[in-house]
């Protein structure tokens, strides 16, 4: 299990962990929605195709590691795709700010804060999925949540 946490109260980079061992630094972009996401010394790349619609891509030098789409504007979810696999990361419910993985239809892992008022989140997902794409999932789900929080 993954924890992301910000790197101090203001920063919108984040320190990921695995057992309080720092894995992964996320560092979103303030003005699209875009990261850079760097793992043991390598640089991945998160960003969307198009200006307001198209894929999410995770990729790193001319490799796509993994691309979702959300299917509707309406709903807080994604498709993501990785390796031949189909996921679903989708809101639990309504008003939540838990997200929730599927495959097959079958639960596989969740992404939620901590606690209440908090921006440090466990990102529980199974391991056999690469670690850029687990960042990849918390970062889809961080986009949902600014969106939000924009329009609230």
């Amino acid at each position: 299990m993954l924890r992301a946490i910000p790197k101090g109260w203001f920063s919108s980079v984040y320190k990921v962990l695995d057992n309080n061992t720092h894995v992964a630094t996320l560092d979103p972009s303030y003005f699209r929605e875009a990261a850079e996401l760097t793992i043991k010394g390598s640089t991945y790349s998160l960003y969307r195709e198009g200006l307001m619609s198209g894929a999410f891509i995770l990729k790193t030098g001319d490799s796509i590691l993994a691309r979702a789409l959300k299917p509707s504007a309406l709903y807080r979810s994604f498709q993501v795709e990785q390796a031949g696999k189909q996921y679903t990361l989708e809101a639990e419910a309504v008003l939540s700010k838990r997200f929730v993985l599927s495959e097959g239809g079958v639960r596989v892992g969740a992404v939620y804060p901590e606690r209440a008022l908090t921006r440090k989140t466990v990102v529980d997902f199974p391991e056999e999925i690469p670690l850029a794409v687990r960042v990849f999932m918390f970062w889809l789900v961080m986009i949902l949540w600014n969106r939000s929080d924009s329009g609230s």
